[in-house]
């Protein structure tokens, strides 16, 4: 049997579960209720526009506090043993076998006014907060769930970079910081961008998080497009050109993201 045949459930499982959902959206962004063609549905987004003002900044502002956080833990865990990164990496993946809504319901009860937070806020004689159902209680479960989407491309990438380059630079009179300036962040850039696709696409059009830590108050493009569909208001169209949009704006900036990602590969092999 020649290898190109072995693609074919692949091609099949792709045309039914992949194209053919995305060729109905299509058709629905442009239909109206009756299957006649209008542009309506795109011309609603303008009222549509503080969804997608805060999808965007909520998803940037978790995507940029993952970096923060994972760039970090992924340098640190690529000096360490081979005993340790495996234990840490262990560490790090052990939570994403748990069920996503059993992690994001693990939240909830932290950060509720009389959940665990409160409670030793309390405990100490400090002031107690209210987060849940805010912004900062959606980017905190965000950074949470995908933060292991930032790190393990970083560390993935760096791990590999050749311990010769770090003696090399050294010998030419290089201090750690300089070292890491100027050989492991440029060489890491791949990594980088490879956790910020991960981590900024899911977190632009999460809705469960939305739903169980904003409480339904904190509305994304996730929720919105849900409401379309299942919701009271009904409307696969404007739903469906909903969708079509943020994934056109997505491609663009995966895209952008690629393009400088090659770029910066360039750079650093020049």
């Amino acid at each position: 049997m020649k290898p190109k045949y072995f693609l074919v459930p692949h091609v099949v499982w792709m045309g039914i579960f992949v194209v053919a959902p995305l060729f109905f959206v299509l058709i629905y962004a442009f239909s109206t209720a009756d299957g006649n063609f209008t542009l309506q549905n795109f011309a609603a987004m303008s009222r549509l526009t503080p969804f997608f003002t805060r999808s965007f900044s909520l998803a940037t502002i978790s995507t940029v506090l993952c970096i923060l956080i994972g760039y970090p833990i992924a340098y640190i865990l690529s000096r360490e043993g081979l005993r340790v990164q495996r234990l840490m990496i262990m560490l790090i993946i052990l939570p994403m076998w748990m069920n996503f809504l059993l992690r994001t319901y693990a939240w909830m009860s932290i950060l509720e006014n009389t959940g665990l937070l409160n409670s030793l806020l309390s405990f100490l004689g400090l002031p107690t907060v209210s987060i849940i159902n805010t912004p900062t209680a959606v980017v905190i479960g965000m950074v949470y769930n995908f933060l292991p989407f930032m790190v393990l491309p970083i560390y993935s990438v760096i791990v590999k970079i050749d311990r010769s380059l770090y003696e090399a630079a050294q010998d030419l009179g290089a201090n750690s910081f300089a070292v890491f300036r100027k050989v492991v962040f440029p060489m890491s850039l791949p990594g980088v961008l490879s956790g910020v696709m991960m981590v900024f696409v899911p977190a632009v059009s999460t809705f469960v998080i939305t739903r169980l830590l904003g409480g339904g108050i904190v509305m994304m493009l996730g929720d919105l497009i849900e409401m379309q569909f299942y919701g009271q208001t009904y409307n696969p169209e404007l739903g469906s050109a909903i969708a079509l949009v943020m994934m056109l704006i997505i491609i663009t900036f995966m895209y952008l993201v690629n393009k400088f990602g090659a770029g910066g590969e360039k750079a650093v092999g020049a």
